[in-house]
């Protein structure tokens, strides 16, 4: 099994869509065996899914992610835990020991004053302390 995390300096990155790095884990007997670190190139949600499954991954730990990139995810065949934060590595762990606290239908309207919208409709201005276009979609 393998899982990947949106990485940024030891912590889960909040971003699916504009996450630079995933850390990937390989699980082997319920354990982590190896980890590395995966370069996304600054790829858009849609073709972040596709590299994910290309390298084989069946689950991925993130913050926020927008209703395209779930979509995405989705159809590559990748488990999805969402609404993470925290260390990278803490969260591979409960995980793995079944106790990973995540949201299943996250969405960016974490944020509680979004009113449903895709966060890729705000952009700039009194908008800016929402995900800011930031999660993916």
């Amino acid at each position: 099994m393998k899982i990947a995390v949106t990485y940024s300096n030891g912590q889960i990155f909040q971003h699916f869509g504009h996450t630079e790095t995933f850390k990937v884990y390989q699980v082997e007997d319920g354990k982590v065996a190896s980890s590395a670190i995966l370069d996304s190139s600054g790829s858009g949600h849609g073709a972040l899914a596709s590299l994910l499954r290309s390298q084989g991954v069946d689950a991925l730990i993130c913050g926020g992610i927008g209703g395209g990139a779930k979509t995405a995810l989705a159809q590559a065949g990748v488990t999805l835990y969402g609404g993470v934060s925290g260390s990278a590595d803490q969260a591979v762990t409960d995980l793995l020991a079944g106790k990973l606290t995540f949201t299943p239908d996250v969405m960016c309207s974490h944020h509680g004053e979004h009113h449903g919208h895709d966060c890729g409709e705000h952009h700039g201005g009194q908008h800016d302390h929402h995900c800011g276009g930031h999660c993916g979609s």
